[in-house]
């Protein structure tokens, strides 16, 4: 991996972490006092698939940047990170299937994908509409599962409510803003020469206009 591209993963991780944890926050505020912080489920299933997911991301701008389009495309599915990660635990998949656990973590990939797909501003017209709309929906429902789970102590007319409410709106936002990254265009190799191995070539060609011997 290149310099510049390990500081496109390193800056990813960062953002996916900060991420991750702003989203526990939303998290921590719905279960109120009975949340609980613990290394597999804050750290394994929500923070580390969260550095992932932001890696993944961050290596996805710095292929689309370089306008290397050679299977890149397959870094869309990164967040399925989040849906992924909290089945690995002991008996999560049977909490799935019996009582719907986890199934939020899913739906959180889904309209990661689904609005990145929206947003890249590629492909075809009407899919890209059909996934905005199923994003749209989505991040809506997160935004309504504020009252719905918290009740009164997060009433949306209340500051901590509304509070919640934006916390929840913005970061699923953002994360399908940040997913369309491996879905847009790549940057046409022309654009994608970096600065300073452009710059020899522009002092060579006015060298030779000047008529200097290099």
């Amino acid at each position: 991996m290149r310099r510049h591209g390990a500081g496109a993963v390193a800056v990813g991780v960062l953002c996916g972490i900060a991420w991750a944890s702003g989203f526990r926050a939303y998290m921590s505020e719905l279960a109120g006092f009975g949340s609980t912080v613990d290394w597999t489920g804050t750290f394994g299933a929500i923070i580390l698939p969260g550095a992932l997911v932001g890696g993944l991301l961050g290596w996805a701008w710095e292929l689309r940047r370089r306008g290397d389009a050679r299977g890149w495309r397959w870094l869309a599915l990164a967040p399925l990170a989040f849906a992924i990660a909290p089945l690995l635990r002991p008996g999560a998949l049977w909490d799935l299937l019996r009582e719907g656990i986890g199934g939020a973590a899913i739906g959180v990939a889904v309209l990661a994908i689904a609005g990145g797909r929206a947003l890249s501003g590629r492909g075809r017209l009407l899919p890209r509409i059909l996934c905005g709309v199923l994003s749209a929906l989505l991040i809506v429902g997160v935004g309504a599962s504020v009252p719905a789970v918290g009740g009164a102590r997060l009433d949306p007319t209340t500051p901590r409510g509304v509070w919640v409410v934006l916390i929840a709106i913005s970061f699923t936002a953002v994360l399908a803003l940040a997913s369309s990254i491996p879905q847009r265009e790549a940057v046409p190799q022309r654009e994608a020469v970096p600065q300073r191995e452009a710059l020899p070539q522009r002092e060579a060609a006015d060298a030779g206009r000047r008529g200097d011997v290099i």
